[in-house]
């Protein structure tokens, strides 16, 4: 990467993560604690940065995921976002949770075609596919929450496609449809992983200010109360 320093933090699944790029090091501390995140994200934040011996102010942007995931886990991890980044006035770089975990399969399998499922609940997944093309991601598929049924007739799988995320061993119907897939051991997003990701957003100026952030939901019953603009 660069030399940025990025902080990065994930509450919107059932994973509570965070992870630092700083002086070309990656430092990262990942729980699972899927009613707990409220009490244990701010502590992880603070314990990376104090190992790194930096501040807040010394951050030069903050990446989260914006989702989808779970409605109460995407919420925190906006207004943690906002909070954090308004306090220290720092832009900030939302990130896809299915993106991420295509990221990982890259970086830990070299996988460069990615079927990402999230368990939604409710009979539904949230669900994306991804091509690596040139270092960059492309969407095959555009990020939807859908039934696994509609999930399986949308896959476009190659020889090496692999799945990542919790939705695959939720539903049977997916290994039922006997796809030629390469089912990962990858089923929750890590703040390691978003750590590239917003830094090529980063480099490329593709920031956003605090209260411009937004979750990604999918699910359009959802709606979301911003925090009040600054006057």
């Amino acid at each position: 990467m660069n030399n940025q320093t990025i902080l990065a933090l994930d509450t919107a699944t059932e994973a509570c993560s965070v992870a630092l790029y700083h002086q070309g090091q990656t430092t990262f501390l990942d729980e699972l604690s899927p009613r707990s995140h409220t009490q244990r994200i701010l502590p992880m934040v603070d314990k990376l940065l104090q190992q790194a011996g930096i501040s807040l102010k010394n951050v030069d942007a903050l990446a989260f995921g914006r989702g989808p995931g779970s409605f109460t886990g995407v919420r925190v991890g906006v207004g943690v976002a906002q909070g954090l980044a308004l306090g220290a006035e720092l832009p900030v770089v939302p990130v896809s949770n299915l993106l991420t975990m295509a990221e990982q399969a890259y970086q830990t399998l070299g996988a460069k075609s990615v079927i990402a499922l999230i368990d939604a609940r409710m009979n539904e997944v949230y669900f994306a596919q991804f091509e690596r093309v040139s270092e960059v991601w492309l969407e095959v598929m555009a990020e939807q929450v859908c039934p696994p049924e509609k999930a399986i007739a949308q896959f476009q799988p190659q020889a090496d496609t692999v799945v990542v995320g919790t939705g695959w061993a939720a539903y049977p119907q997916f290994n039922e449809a006997k796809l030629p897939l390469v089912v990962s051991e990858i089923t929750l997003p890590s703040a390691k992983y978003m750590l590239p990701l917003a830094m090529q957003n980063v480099i490329q100026g593709n920031v956003k200010s605090a209260v411009e952030i937004e979750p990604v939901y999918l699910r359009n019953e959802v709606t979301w109360q911003k925090l009040p603009h600054k006057q």
